[in-house]
């Protein structure tokens, strides 16, 4: 098994560790750095639940090499939630009852997240098309897109 020193940033602290070549960056955020928000769900890149920004773009973690990271900026759960409360996505989500059992949450926001720094004012179908990588077992998705919606101020 061969590792090499990996440099980059992760909810912007910059970090340089050794990680093996075949590491996923799901296994380097929850298992080396223990940010747990980051869910591991399917393993198969179908569900969503180990969505992270990489570079600002919702990216599956279990289905990139932590090496993909090199030189980039990941940002997880942990990094969009500010130090004085919640991000207002997580906000929406509280308020408007989009969580249920919580374990898909983390991914829903962060591609919310990334969809409203390019479009501050989504469209519902702009909404469902941006989280229809993200799966939920609890919900019909009505109150996530509502949650997004509400921040966005679209319709």
């Amino acid at each position: 098994m061969a590792s090499r020193p990996l440099r980059t940033r992760v909810n912007g602290t910059a970090l340089e560790r050794t990680v093996p070549d075949e590491r996923i960056l799901l296994d380097l955020l929850r298992e080396d750095l223990r940010l747990t928000g980051t869910k591991r769900g399917c393993d198969l890149g179908t569900c969503g639940c180990c969505t992270v920004l990489l570079d600002g773009r919702p990216t599956l973690s279990c289905l990139t090499l932590a090496r993909s990271a090199e030189g980039r900026e990941v940002t997880t759960i942990e990094g969009v939630t500010p130090a004085e409360g919640l991000h207002p996505v997580q906000r929406a989500f509280v308020e408007r009852g989009a969580t249920q059992c919580g374990f898909c949450t983390p991914g829903f926001i962060l591609t919310s997240v990334a969809l409203l720094r390019d479009h501050p004012h989504p469209s519902r179908e702009e909404v469902a098309r941006a989280i229809s990588g993200n799966l939920c077992r609890c919900t019909g998705y009505t109150k996530i897109i509502e949650a997004v919606l509400a921040v966005g101020g679209g319709k």
